[in-house]
């Protein structure tokens, strides 16, 4: 997307240069109208290096959890340690899980906020593409 506004401001700084009048000044009326999509699209650079690695969002509830006891002691025996070490466990996992799951979620909406500035110059661009075009489909047409 970079390269293509890249060539289309050479291409625009091109026809404007074949559209001046006896090569020397432009002429009011073929003037290229800078537009609002373009501004919007090329106007601030929020695609830059990236700053910080993307970091886990941290629940208070989590820090809260209980720690062993999952399960009623009535014996209190081997097995009931043995249920609750891998309740523990489970409930391990589970959380790991979860932190995967926020984790995913952030890092999609990123990619989706990124997706959308990629649509907005990939129209910007087209639109630029379609009016070069018609300038100098003009300029062949009148010349």
């Amino acid at each position: 997307m970079d390269q293509i506004n890249k060539d289309m401001k050479e291409a625009e700084k091109n026809l404007t240069d074949l559209g001046k009048f006896c090569g020397l000044c432009v002429c009011p009326c073929n003037k290229l109208k800078s537009s609002e999509a373009y501004k919007k699209a090329w106007g601030n650079n929020q695609d830059g290096v990236v700053a910080s690695q993307p970091a886990r969002v941290v629940d208070e509830r989590e820090q809260m959890a209980i720690s062993g006891g999952f399960i009623r002691r009535v014996t209190n025996d081997a097995r009931e340690n043995e249920m609750d070490e891998n309740l523990e466990q489970v409930s391990g996992i589970i959380g790991n899980l979860r932190h995967m799951a926020l984790d995913m979620g952030n890092e999609i909406d990123t990619q989706n906020r990124q997706i959308d500035r990629i649509m907005e110059k990939a129209d910007s661009n087209k639109t630029r593409i379609d009016d070069a075009n018609q300038r100098a489909t003009k300029m062949l047409g009148s010349g």
